[in-house]
């Protein structure tokens, strides 16, 4: 189930396993059609364009629906495809979901007592929007009769979990080697990579300080706590962030802060003001002038989706 802007590299990246299964296994073991709202094409984030089987309202009886959605996912009218779900799980069908696509299934009511996962980036509005589902942080969740994943590459180890569950451990193994994919990377490992390697440095202090400042956002610290968590003076600390990121600590937290403002006001309905409490900024218009000098623009426009459409 394709919608308007599709992730490709989740939707490849789920295909993909379950044709190199029939390849390598001699046998059909996996069949499917493509669905999209006007039954034609579909058209990808990236502009690509897949030509599809069916519309959604056409879909027949199967034995599991995926929906592959992408960063557009709470701008489109999903009422169509949510009926369809709804109708195809009541006769028997599993429902799976890769990248963005868990927030349809969410809205259709499926994720209910079950547990889902979605991309990080998108997490804290679905949070948000349905307060009550188990979502998770992990690579992928298979529950039952529902599987969810983070989107990217993760959609590719989701399949071939589900490969080996329901074909065994060698042909599981044999698509990973066709894949060049080496392992089959675990539900619970983490979505996002390592501090160290996403900073590029090894410094434990400043790792420790960096991951304190990830996780106090919305309560912001002084220069002075982030140094004496540490052992070190202001100085110190200051020279630390200047050799090895090359700006001062100050400014490594402002960008923590308002990267994350830049995901809320993208990714949920909360109100500007509160965007601008939870990620530690006292005044609505410190926040806005400070959002306007790092991105170029108000945090209002980011909300009004201008600059993507741009």
């Amino acid at each position: 189930m394709l919608t308007e802007q599709f992730s490709m590299i989740a939707f490849t990246a789920a295909i993909e396993p379950l044709r190199l299964a029939n390849r390598v296994s001699g046998k059909a073991l996996y069949q499917w059609q493509l669905h999209s709202a006007d039954g034609l094409t579909a058209e990808a984030s990236n502009g690509v364009q897949v030509k599809v089987d069916r519309a959604f309202r056409d879909a027949t009886a199967m034995d599991a629906a995926v929906v592959c959605s992408g960063v557009e996912v709470k701008r489109i009218d999903h009422r169509a495809l949510i009926a369809v779900l709804r109708r195809l799980t009541r006769s028997g069908a599993a429902a799976g979901a890769v990248c963005t696509g868990a927030y349809v299934l969410a809205k259709a009511g499926l994720l209910d007592g079950y547990r889902s996962t979605i991309h990080w980036e998108n997490r804290p509005g679905m949070q948000l929007d349905f307060p009550d589902l188990d979502i998770g942080e992990d690579l992928f969740e298979i529950d039952r009769d529902r599987f969810t994943c983070a989107g990217g590459v993760a959609a590719a180890d989701m399949m071939l979990s589900l490969i080996k569950r329901d074909h065994g451990a060698v042909i599981a193994a044999a698509v990973t080697d066709q894949l060049i994919h080496h392992r089959v990377r675990e539900a619970s490992e983490r979505q996002r990579i390592d501090l160290r390697t996403r900073l590029g440095v090894a410094h434990p202090k400043l790792l420790r300080v960096v991951s304190l400042m990830e996780q106090t956002i919305d309560r912001p610290l002084t220069m002075s706590a982030f140094a004496q968590s540490v052992a070190l003076s202001n100085r110190q600390l200051e020279r630390l962030f200047w050799k090895h990121l090359g700006h001062p600590p100050s400014r490594h937290y402002l960008t923590l802060r308002l990267d994350h403002s830049c995901q809320l006001l993208r990714h949920t309905a909360m109100p500007i003001l509160d965007v601008a409490v939870a990620c530690g900024f006292n005044s609505a218009s410190y926040f806005s002038q400070s959002y306007t000098e790092f991105f170029g623009h108000s945090p209002s426009v980011e909300r009004k989706g201008a600059v993507g459409a741009a």
